[in-house]
């Protein structure tokens, strides 16, 4: 089994950042590929960013390209988040998931571990 815990999430003004965090523990893959996902109340859970586990490769959703960076920090088993520019509609829970293989998927269900959420909540 896989534990993710996300941390980092917050209350920020417009234009302002945060990281968020992912840390993995548990069952470990040869090869494994971490997913960002948001959801805002009301909304389906949308596809934010992705990267291969060995830190290469990285997919991003069109709505946060050039102001989020996905990284990952393998001796610590941890993803990250860097959001910068935020705006009000970035507003929402942020999850970070797993799947086996080292394709990068933007399709939830397609992800076999989920971490509970951290809340990001971006004022105007």
């Amino acid at each position: 089994q896989v534990q993710l815990v996300e941390s980092g999430g917050g209350l920020v003004q417009a234009g302002g950042s945060l990281r968020l965090s992912c840390a993995a523990s548990g069952r470990t893959f040869s090869s494994y590929a971490m997913g960002w996902f948001r959801q805002a109340p009301g909304k389906e859970r949308e596809f934010v960013a992705a990267i291969i586990g060995s830190g290469g490769s990285t997919y991003y959703a069109d709505s946060v390209k050039g102001r989020f960076t996905i990284s990952s920090d393998n001796a610590k088993n941890t993803v990250y988040l860097q959001m910068n520019s935020l705006k009000p509609e970035d507003t929402a829970v942020y999850y970070c998931a797993l799947r086996p293989g080292s394709y990068l998927i933007s399709q939830g269900g397609r992800y076999d571990y989920w971490g509970q959420g951290t809340q990001v909540t971006v004022s105007s």
